[in-house]
Parts: C-alpha cells; sequence; structure tokens
C-alpha cells in the first residue's frame, strides 16, 4: 500500500477498535469479521462499486453515504460503522480499500483472541502451519491454486486443522484460502504472524535450526535480535534438519539465511562460477 492507503488503514483500525469494544463475545466478532469478509468479496466482484466507493473526486461524506444507501439494513450496525469509515477515507486504489476491509475482519479476529487470552496460542498455531506448508508442497500448491473451488480450499484446509487449531485459527486461515482476492497462502499466514505479533507491541521471529534449541538459547537469540532491530523480537523456533547445521531467520520481510546448506550453495556456486 501506498502512503495514502497506509494512512487510512491506521485511521480504519480505530473505528474497528470501537465497534468491537460493544461485542464481548467470540461469537459475535466472529460474525462481524464474516460480514466484512463479505463485503470485501462483493467489492471484489463489483468493479464500478468498488470505484464509486474509493473515488477520490466524491466528498468522504457522499461515499460514506453510498455504503449506507446500499447496505444499511443488510449487514450489522458494527460492521455497517466500519464500511462507513473505511469508504470515507482516501485510498491510493481502490482495490486497497477492498483489501483494507479484509484487513479488518482479521484485526477483529485478533481482537477476539485478545479478549479470550488466546493471541499466543494463535500465533503459534500459525507457525506451526506455516512450517507444515513450507514442508508439503503438494498441499501448499492446491491451496493457491485459483482453479481449486474456494468451498474445497476451505475443505482440504479443514481436513488440515480440524480438532488442532482454535476456532479463531481457522477463521482467519479460511479467509486467507477463500477470499476472492487470493494470494500465496503462506505469504497471507506470514501476514496474519505479524498482525499478531503488532497487537502485543512486538514483532515475531521465525527461526529454523537443524536442532532443538534450548530455553535459553532461544532467549539469548530473541535478546540479540531484540537489539539489531530495535524493538521487542520474540522467538518462534522449529526443526529442520534439511539445513544441517546453522539458522534461518524470518522477521517481517528480511530472511538471515546462515545455515550449512545455504552456506555450502555459495561455495558450489563460487566454484562453478
Amino acid at each position: 500500500m501506498q502512503s495514502a492507503s497506509r494512512q487510512a488503514l491506521v485511521s480504519l483500525r480505530e473505528q474497528v477498535n470501537s465497534a468491537v469494544e460493544g461485542i464481548s463475545a467470540t461469537d459475535g466478532m466472529m460474525g462481524l469479521a464474516d460480514e466484512l469478509y463479505a463485503v470485501a468479496d462483493l467489492l471484489s466482484g463489483q468493479p464500478r462499486l468498488r470505484r464509486r466507493l474509493a473515488d477520490p473526486t466524491v466528498t468522504p461524506e457522499g461515499r460514506s453515504g453510498l455504503a449506507t444507501t446500499l447496505l444499511s439494513g443488510k449487514i450489522s450496525a458494527a460492521a455497517l460503522s466500519i464500511v462507513e469509515a473505511a469508504a470515507a477515507q482516501r485510498w491510493s486504489a481502490a482495490w486497497d480499500l477492498v483489501d483494507g476491509l479484509a484487513t479488518s475482519g482479521d484485526d477483529v479476529l485478533l481482537a477476539a483472541a485478545d479478549n479470550e487470552g488466546a493471541v499466543d496460542e494463535i500465533e503459534d498455531e500459525l507457525f506451526r502451519l506455516e512450517r507444515i506448508l513450507d514442508s508439503e508442497s503438494n498441499l501448499t500448491t492446491l491451496l493457491d491454486e485459483a482453479t481449486v473451488p474456494p468451498a474445497r480450499r476451505a475443505q482440504l484446509l479443514t481436513s488440515v486443522l480440524e480438532g488442532k487449531a482454535h476456532p479463531l485459527t481457522a477463521a482467519l486461515v479460511s479467509h486467507a484460502v477463500t477470499s476472492q482476492r487470493k494470494r500465496s497462502i503462506l505469504l497471507a499466514i506470514d501476514d496474519l504472524i505479524e498482525a499478531a505479533g503488532a497487537r502485543r507491541m512486538r514483532s515475531v521471529a521465525r527461526v529454523v535450526s537443524a536442532v532443538e534449541l534450548t530455553d535459553q538459547q532461544q532467549g539469548n537469540l530473541a535478546e540479540k535480535l531484540s537489539q539489531m532491530y530495535g524493538r521487542r523480537i520474540e522467538v518462534r523456533h522449529a526443526v529442520d534438519p534439511s539445513i544441517r547445521g546453522g539458522l534461518v531467520v524470518h522477521v517481517g520481510d528480511e530472511v538471515i539465511d546462515g545455515s550449512i546448506v545455504s552456506r555450502l550453495s555459495q561455495i558450489r556456486a563460487t566454484f562453478a562460477g
């Protein structure tokens, strides 16, 4: 997103926080998220409406009023307040409005997790799912394949998560694989992990090692990464013997690959040259 859309999303999150204050039950928040996802999908399939709701030549009141006219009585008051606020913002592109509404749905689910004290649990589950998908390329390909019907992708995901994940984790990832704005499931999970970390005022480092790291080693690594990045970093750790040794560290979009297999590849490339 360009700067105007990033600022719009910051403002929209304030409206989301206000809207969820009146909803205490997780089921209610999940329903609100579903409504926001549905509106995002509606706009994905209606280019003229999408452009009108994000048209910078129309006043914010005009765009918000159009959203009210179209959706009043069709979605809850809480969902309508968020859509109205989204339409009133200035977005760099019409698609950013759609993505902002979908992100608002994610924010609502993460707020529900925060209320339950389950953010760490969901973050851990997302990380484990990311590792599974990273190693199961056939499964990842099926979940990413746009020609596979959304219901089939959702069913496949359910078979992987059933009985093993918090309902909020399942809801977040289910939207990621069925959204009309579909993209790589691994990138979507990466964004969700970052969003979960942001709710706790920290970033998450996804660390892969060839052998299990002790709690002390993970703590020392978190401290060093926090010093390196100038903010609190929490480590999520997985074991992958195929890297042979060393560490692979992901922080946001940045990858620090200190694995033995990577070093060997660099050496081979040097000799080959």
